[in-house]
C-alpha cells in the first residue's frame, strides 16, 4: 500500500469513526458499558481494558475512565488496569502515527510551535523527554500519542518513558475515584471502611496531589530547559 493511500485509508476511518462518535450516543453507550462492567466482574478487567484502548485511539479523554477504575475496581486494580490500558492505547496510536498517518499527523502538529524543538530535542535524549513529556502536560496528551511516532524515539523507549511519566497521574485519578466510591458507600448507610479508612484514603489522596502537582513543576521546568537548548542552532550553547 502506496504512502497516500495508507494517508487516505486512516482519513476515512478515523473521519468514519469520529462522525459515528458524533452521530451515535456514545456517551450513553459508555455510561451504559460501566454499568455492565460493575455487573460483570469476572471478565470486567478485559472490557475495561478493550474501552480504554479504543477511547485512546479515538483521541477521547481517559480521565473519566481513570477515575472510574478507581471507583469499581479499588485502588490497587484500579491502578494496575489503567496502567496497562493506558500504555496500550498509546502505543496502538504510536504505531499508527508512525507507520499509518504520518502525513496526516504531520499536518496537525504543523500547528505547534515548540513541536520541531521537541523532535530535535527527542532525537537527542528520546527516553528522557517523552518522560518529561508524559509528566508535564505541555501537549495535547491523545495527539501527542500520534505525534510522538513522527520522532525518531524507539518503541521501546517510548512504551517504557510513557509508563513511567503517565504512572503519578493514573494513580492521582484511580485515587479519586477510589475516594468518591468510599464516600458513596458511607452515605448508602454502608460504611465497612469506617471513618479511619475514609480519612486514609482523604490523606492518601491530598498526598498524591501534592506529589504529582511538585514532580509536574519540576519535569516542566526540565522539559523547557531541553526544548530551549534543542531550539539553539547546532554548535551554540547558553554560556
Amino acid at each position: 500500500m502506496s504512502r497516500n493511500l495508507r494517508v487516505v485509508v486512516f482519513a476515512l476511518a478515523l473521519l468514519a469513526l469520529l462522525g459515528l462518535a458524533f452521530w451515535l450516543p456514545v456517551a450513553e453507550w459508555l455510561t451504559a458499558g460501566l454499568a455492565w462492567i460493575q455487573g460483570h466482574r469476572d471478565i470486567a478487567w478485559l472490557v475495561f481494558i478493550a474501552l480504554y484502548i479504543v477511547a485512546t485511539v479515538l483521541m477521547l479523554p481517559g480521565l473519566i475512565l481513570t477515575i472510574t477504575a478507581g471507583f469499581i475496581f479499588g485502588l490497587v486494580a484500579g491502578v494496575a488496569l489503567v496502567s496497562v490500558a493506558s500504555v496500550l492505547g498509546a502505543t496502538a496510536a504510536f504505531v499508527l502515527g508512525r507507520f499509518l498517518a504520518r502525513d496526516w499527523i504531520a499536518e496537525r502538529v504543523a500547528a505547534w510551535p515548540r513541536f520541531s524543538a521537541l523532535d530535535r530535542a527527542i532525537g537527542r535524549r528520546g527516553f528522557l523527554i517523552v518522560l518529561l513529556v508524559r509528566l508535564s502536560p505541555v501537549f495535547p496528551f491523545n495527539l501527542l500519542n500520534y505525534a510522538l511516532g513522527l520522532t525518531g524515539v524507539p518503541l521501546r523507549h517510548y512504551v517504557l518513558a510513557s509508563w513511567i511519566g503517565m504512572f503519578p497521574a493514573t494513580v492521582l485519578y484511580v485515587w479519586a475515584g477510589t475516594f468518591a466510591q468510599s464516600l458513596t458507600t458511607a452515605a448508602s448507610g454502608d460504611v465497612e471502611t469506617g471513618l479511619a479508612g475514609q480519612l486514609l484514603l482523604a490523606l492518601g489522596l491530598v498526598a498524591t496531589l501534592v506529589v504529582t502537582i511538585v514532580v509536574t513543576r519540576l519535569a516542566r521546568r526540565e522539559l523547557d530547559r531541553q526544548l530551549e537548548t534543542a531550539a539553539q542552532p547546532e554548535g551554540t550553547s547558553d554560556e
